[in-house]
């Protein structure tokens, strides 16, 4: 039996390759890797020596060659195959461990050159994983170092893997070069300024019980980029499995804890934020969030961005909850939390900063592909367009709810008072709709006079000023950009409303 080997990464593979000389394998190896194997005591035959050629042009080509793709091509059950190896003198490869020049590495310095670049574009070691894997009944191909222990067992219980094995390694093969390839036909078309595609890489994290409805099936895949406010590398300390809606809801909660740096709580049902607070304490913030509508919390989503006491955890206990999201508890919270064994807890990276990312949405037949909305103008006084200036307190409540609004799903209203929501309308298909909701909740909860109303879009109307005033709204936050602003800053003045126009819109749909 003999075993090529040619690897970039050499993590794991002198034990690997001596399991296998101790197995009675004969090795075949290709430059660096041959002088690592040697070195460290295992005898080795070089490529040339099997080739009858001499490595050229700098090492681009060695193992593109009859001898090499002959016996890792022919079937060991097709008697013509047989005798074309034999008329050739080419014997039988009959595992290759190949992995690939490091291009992602390579590329991803910002100061890399196209030659550089160049160079590191695998040919061989593709082409070896590809006729290998292609003939999986009869060879064993091997890409990834944590495979190795695998394939030795097998190897040292039966005398080769078992087919099932050589199935599952021709896939994982087909997919690192797939993955490679893509990587390079990116960065290719960049260069050449070609039309842009989409290529996308996930993993496979969890296989969901099902999607939005019972009837619906799904999974949740992971990009192997790691970034900060996700769930995709969160880690779950106890609780259920995440469903389709929970990671929705959870993603949505944590798209609005991002923005905030002074301790922060939000409260999330259906992706939309059903209270939200600042306070000087993430104790206090989530008292105010939980004040800010204790119906709606019910069964919903919870996430802060400051460590879990025990004082927080104590004060959740007694609320169904389906997930709690923070960037760590102490064991003391984790110790009251753990009563609660169907409530999923998630410690959640939350870092200062966050890399801009792109949001991928599906539709029928096609991907929308957007930058993610993660910046937000910071309100200024000189925004201001009215008679009315905001104070210092109401100018604070107005940066907060611009805040939250941006994360209500439009047509979107916000109504807030001393860092908290009073009421959220979201969804609705006219915006003095979703006024009226955002007024009524507080309203309802006491709240008339010195209030804040924030919009995500322009106020096509003034009836949506004239409808705030009536509920004890003070100041409006909101774009502008509609025909009608002066209309509304009109009525703003006549009502003593102070407004301030941002120029930039948050939609959510």
């Amino acid at each position: 039996m003999r075993a090529l080997i040619s690897v970039s990464d050499k993590s794991g593979l002198v034990d690997f390759v001596k399991g296998l000389e101790s197995s009675g394998w004969e090795i075949i190896a290709t430059g660096g890797t041959q002088k690592l194997l040697e070195s460290n005591g295992v005898k080795t035959t070089g490529i040339s020596e099997v080739t009858g050629f001499p490595e050229i042009c700098d090492g681009r080509v060695k193992t593109l060659h009859p001898k090499v793709h002959g016996g890792l091509l022919a079937r060991r059950d097709d008697p013509n195959h047989l005798k074309a190896l034999k008329d050739n003198d080419i014997d039988f490869i009959d595992l290759v461990c190949v992995n690939l020049y490091p291009f992602r590495r390579t590329i991803s310095n910002p100061d890399v050159t196209m030659e550089d670049a160049i160079e590191n574009i695998d040919i061989g070691g593709p082409s070896m994983l590809r006729s290998a894997a292609k003939n999986y009944k009869d060879v064993t191909v091997v890409c990834d170092p944590s495979d190795y222990g695998r394939v030795l067992d097998e190897i040292r219980e039966n005398g080769n893997t078992l087919l099932q094995t050589r199935l599952e390694l021709s896939a994982k093969a087909y997919t690192h070069t797939a993955e490679y390839d893509t990587c390079i036909a990116t960065f290719m078309r960049e260069k050449a300024s070609l039309p842009e595609k989409l290529f996308l890489e996930y993993d496979i994290k969890q296989s969901l019980r099902y999607g939005e409805n019972p009837h619906q099936g799904a999974k949740f895949f992971a990009s192997d980029k790691k970034v900060g406010y996700s769930l995709a590398s969160a880690r779950q300390i106890q609780g259920k499995e995440l469903s389709y809606n929970n990671i929705q809801d959870a993603n949505a909660a944590l798209n609005i804890v991002r923005d905030f740096k002074e301790p922060f709580c939000v409260g999330l049902k259906h992706m939309n934020p059903c209270g939200a607070a600042v306070g000087t304490t993430v104790e206090e913030a989530w008292q105010k969030a939980y004040e800010s509508d204790k119906v709606s919390i019910y069964g919903g989503i919870v996430a802060v961005n400051r460590e879990v006491t025990a004082e927080l955890a104590a004060a959740w206990k007694p609320i169904f909850l389906e997930i709690v999201m923070a960037p760590s508890y102490t064991p003391e919270a984790l110790e009251i939390l753990s009563s609660k064994k169907n409530l999923r807890v998630m410690e959640v990276e939350m870092p200062d900063c966050v890399e801009p990312s792109m949001q991928y949405v599906s539709v029928n037949g096609g991907m929308l592909v957007q930058e993610l909305d993660s910046d937000i103008v910071k309100l200024t006084p000189e925004m201001c367009v009215t008679k009315v200036k905001p104070c210092s307190s109401i100018f604070s409540d107005m940066e907060f709810g611009w805040k939250i609004v941006k994360h209500v799903k439009s047509n979107a209203i916000v109504v807030v008072k001393d860092g908290h929501t009073l009421g959220v309308g979201a969804g609705q298909m006219n915006r003095v709709g979703s006024a009226e909701i955002a007024l009524k909740e507080a309203q309802a909860a006491g709240f008339t006079k010195d209030i804040i109303l924030a919009s995500d879009g322009f106020l096509p109307f003034d009836d949506t000023v004239t409808l705030a005033a009536g509920y004890g709204v003070t100041a409006i936050v909101q774009p502008g950009g509609s025909i009608r602003d002066n209309d509304c800053i009109a009525k703003a003045d006549e009502l003593g409303i102070a407004m301030l126009l941002t120029g930039e819109r948050h939609f959510k749909h």
